[in-house]
């Protein structure tokens, strides 16, 4: 089973650029036929979207690169070292990322997508015959709970009171839904449990007994030019002082610190991606020390941002055309969730809105596009179901989060830190879904009794 889902993947699975213009012809050959869309209306909803997602895109750059040039500074990477010198055999280093990871992207996804690769790679570094591929894929299927954890954008914007909240829903919630009966229900974080225990099974044994692929350490070393070092304190130019002046690090640091702890600590404000990212920059300026070694690591750990930028317009043309509405007055989106709509009763319903959910991730793969497609129209027809909210809401961010595992676009910052295709990780991840889709789906209809 194992061996053919990795055959599988890495037979079929183009590059993920390719995967991104290959679903974008579909989307838009889909949607012509079942939405009685023109050519001329399909190329505007996709061209009307590609650049949406600019501000986002320039956020997932900045938790890429701030990420990984924090993980390069010294103290780090002597944390993680030491971390990393836990596991004695390969199947622990696997166990142990899983963990990891999945426990840091429960608190938040942009940290925890960062976290779990770095330290997958330095175990990479310390521990012979580990399966690196295997170990790469261990800390990404870490990402499967994200939204179902403390920064899942859908229970968040549940829970957030407002006129907005009521148009979103086309009337359905005029109410928040409190995060107890999202993310902190007891059944969603059974749930989380059972998905953690799963995944860190599952890969702990997909590890082969021999014939593990493993990576030359030396090949994992961060590449990139250096500046020359100074060779003397009286050759310092007043310029050269200053790049090198740790009290300009200390003092941007703290500024960015005394920020985060008066809108975290006194003004209420949440954990999300920005906040990530201020945090990431921060202790990155305060750990390297001195502007000019930021500047070197910010620099090198830049390259690995190219397919989020290449790629991030291409899914938001596809959201264009899935959300896109022309003369005949439905989306694609729409379609979808109507079909679900369909063939569901209270008892079903959960589960067939994971499924749409899941379905429609592969096409779109952004907690904030879930939200606008189907909030409108999957709360509505549960409370005529007479379905929970929370229940929904969950059931919708569960299924954004489940196939992540097969598709790449999620996997881009992971693997552009590890040096590694889509193709070589996916396999294995396909082998998480069908496990952590058992589980899921049966939590579902758990809770829905």
């Amino acid at each position: 089973m194992i061996k053919f889902c990795v055959r599988l993947v890495q037979r079929w699975l183009p590059e993920p650029f390719i995967f991104a213009i290959l679903l974008t012809f579909v989307a838009a050959v889909i949607a012509m036929p079942v939405c009685h869309q023109t050519p001329v209306e399909v190329v505007e909803h996709w061209g009307g979207g590609v650049w949406n997602l600019l501000a986002f895109a320039m956020q997932m750059s900045l938790v890429l690169v701030c990420g990984s040039a924090l993980a390069a500074a010294p103290a780090v990477k002597r944390g993680i070292a030491a971390l990393a010198r836990v596991p004695k055999n390969p199947a622990g280093a696997i166990a142990l990322v899983t963990i990891v990871s999945a426990i840091a992207c429960w608190l938040n996804w942009g940290f925890g997508l960062i976290v779990g690769v770095v330290f997958a790679k330095e175990i990479a570094r310390q521990l012979q015959g580990v399966d690196y591929r295997l170990l790469i894929a261990s800390a990404y299927s870490g990402f499967v709970v994200w939204h179902a954890g403390l920064s899942g954008s859908i229970p968040l914007t549940m829970a957030t009171p407002g006129e907005a909240l009521s148009m979103a829903t086309n009337g359905a919630l005029v109410e928040p839904v409190p995060v107890s009966q999202t993310i902190l229900d007891p059944h969603n974080l059974v749930m989380v449990l059972l998905v953690i225990v799963g995944i860190t099974l599952a890969n702990t044994l997909m590890h082969p007994k021999q014939g593990a692929v493993t990576v030359d350490p030396a090949l994992l070393e961060e590449g990139g030019a250096h500046l020359s070092p100074l060779t003397s304190p009286q050759k310092k130019t007043p310029a050269q002082h200053l790049e090198h002046s740790p009290l300009l690090s200390w003092l941007v640091g703290l500024l960015l610190v005394a920020y985060l702890v008066l809108r975290l600590g006194f003004r209420g404000g949440a954990l999300d991606l920005g906040t990530v990212i201020m945090i990431f920059l921060a202790l990155g300026l305060l750990l390297h020390r001195t502007p000019v070694a930021y500047v070197r690591a910010f620099g090198k750990s830049a390259t690995g941002a190219a397919g989020i930028i290449l790629q991030f317009p291409f899914y938001a043309g596809i959201m264009g055309i899935i959300t896109g509405i022309g003369a005949s007055g439905i989306s694609l989106g729409q379609v979808l969730a109507d079909g679900c709509i369909r063939i569901s009763t209270p008892l079903t319903y959960p589960l067939l809105t994971f499924l749409c959910a899941a379905l429609l991730n592969l096409f779109v793969p952004s907690g904030g596009g879930h939200w606008a497609i189907q909030a409108p129209i999957m709360f509505t027809a549960g409370a005529d179901l007479g379905v929970d909210p929370g229940l929904t809401g969950t059931a919708i961010a569960w299924g954004d989060a489940w196939t992540n595992l097969i598709q790449p676009f999620w996997a881009l910052p992971a693997l552009a830190i590890a040096k590694l295709n889509a193709k070589d990780i996916m396999g294995y991840c396909l082998v998480d879904l069908l496990i952590t889709g058992l589980i899921i789906g049966g939590g579902l209809v758990i809770w829905a009794m």
